[in-house]
């Protein structure tokens, strides 16, 4: 076996990362990384300043003039080819002004040097804006392009997955495990289609809720809007800039009552929308290494890949184990975020800022998740003869249907005499047709009893699975 000699300076900066999204699973959300980094965030204030500085143009003030085609194709291409390298000369303008925002407006105004007709109208540039303009519409942006471009695409995959895994086991049988204890059988696509259903609800609320944003000034009132235009309709023109389609506007839905900050209620119903779809995969993810450790399920084995460093033999659902860990930490994350960020003291306080920060790191969790799910239930095979083992030596499950005959036909004490018969007692297969064979029930009864055995007691299940 031979390992690199050297290692590259991304390994390097990986290894040495504080957070595992960056370090251990950083190729894992190269998707989500550019979106909800720093850099994403600058990208989205770029973006909002652009389209705000636009829109003024073309308002109709004799004191800013629409821009020409060729200005604002090269305003547009700063958004577009936005770069790392951008975002580090925004962060070198920074470390004087110390304030990120005023950082962006100061890097703008000097892309427009050498460019008379921009130069002319750069103090228009966060024209009339308090911060929390920019970076309200900006983090609906980023959290728009997370949710659509990367989380639910994710989910529409596990969703796939499932599906296809309800179809294919909707015939195959399974004991229930009630309690922990055996119940009345179903089949493996029911299970699986159980948690489909659920978790599509779950992924239709989140992609449901709108994105608002607000561009309404310092404390939501346009004071200093109306202080330079009196006569001038701010409310509609803002309106305007958040929800004209990108790339002229910003796509978004209007926010029209605020303090300095947007609420933040939309944020809250999106973090908590994607908690609950969490805690349906961590039921699930327990579920699945519940089977696997029953036998129901194996895994294929990868080569070169070890289970243990002292027992060979073991073969650990490890996919299903990170999930469940990434998981809960999305939702501690998430849960903070829904209940934090729609609390602000008076007209505005700095708490949001610092937390809103790590709307990606709660987002890679989760992606980070699905990621491990989808894994997980790719390595999975079927094991039909566990399933039919356990069914074989759970004949006690039948005294359900066999007391339900009993009570149609009207005898007395029939859930009783199960009882008697099977709580807590190893029971067999000639241990209930003794009974069935004695019971005063049309012949045609007993027959149906007499052949019906753990595995074909699965009511409408198969039917179900199939129709998801």
């Amino acid at each position: 076996m031979s390992f690199p000699a050297s290692a590259s300076s991304a390994a390097l900066q990986a290894v040495s990362a504080l957070s595992p999204l960056d370090g251990r699973y950083a190729g894992r959300l190269a998707e989500l990384s550019p979106l909800m980094s720093e850099q994403g965030y600058m990208h989205r204030r770029v973006q909002v300043e652009v389209a705000w500085f636009i829109a003024l143009s073309d308002a109709g003030f004799e004191e800013f003039k629409p821009l020409s085609a060729e200005t604002r194709t090269y305003l547009m291409n700063l958004v577009k080819h936005f770069s790392p390298v951008d975002a580090n000369a925004i962060k070198e303008i920074e470390k004087t002004t110390n304030h990120d925002v005023k950082a962006v407006e100061y890097w703008l105004k000097s892309k427009f040097q050498s460019r008379p007709e921009l130069e002319s109208a750069a103090e228009f540039v966060h024209f009339a804006c308090t911060s929390e303009d920019i970076n309200n519409t900006s983090h609906a942006l980023q959290l728009r392009a997370g949710r659509d471009q990367v989380l639910l695409p994710a989910l529409h995959r596990l969703l796939l997955k499932l599906r296809e895994m309800a179809h294919a086991y909707a015939d195959v049988p399974m004991l229930s495990r009630t309690h922990g204890q055996t119940a009345s059988p179903t089949t493996v696509g029911k299970e699986i289609a159980n948690v489909l259903m659920r978790l599509q609800a779950g992924v239709d609320r989140i992609a449901a809720v709108k994105m608002l944003g607000k561009m309404n000034g310092a404390v939501g009132n346009y004071n200093a809007h109306l202080s330079a235009w009196p006569d001038f309709d701010w409310e509609a023109f803002s309106k305007n800039v958040v929800e004209t389609p990108e790339p002229v506007g910003l796509g978004l839905t209007f926010q029209p009552y605020s303090i300095q900050i947007e609420p933040h209620d939309y944020m809250a119903e999106v973090f908590d929308a994607i908690a609950r779809v969490n805690t349906i995969l961590i039921d699930f993810s327990r579920d699945v290494w519940g089977y696997v450790s029953l036998g129901y399920f194996k895994q294929k084995l990868k080569e070169g890949e070890i289970g243990s460093s002292t027992m060979p033999h073991k073969v650990n659902p490890i996919d299903f184990e990170n999930a469940e860990g990434n998981l809960g930490l999305a939702n501690a994350l998430l849960r903070h975020l829904s209940e934090k960020l729609p609390i602000s003291r008076w007209q505005r306080d700095l708490t949001d800022s610092t937390v809103l920060r790590n709307m990606g790191v709660a987002l890679g969790y989760a992606v980070l998740a699905y990621h491990s799910l989808g894994v997980g239930l790719g390595k999975l095979e079927l094991n039909r003869d566990a399933l039919n083992a356990d069914l074989d030596a759970s004949w006690e499950v039948l005294a359900e249907p066999i007391q339900t005959v009993m009570r149609r036909f009207g005898l007395q004490g029939a859930y009783e005499e199960l009882k008697a018969v099977t709580r807590g007692k190893t029971v067999t297969a000639e241990d209930l047709h003794t009974l069935i064979r004695s019971l005063r029930i049309p012949q045609a009864e007993k027959d149906r009893l007499l052949a019906l055995t753990p595995a074909t007691y699965v009511g409408k299940a198969a039917e179900l699975a199939r129709r998801v």
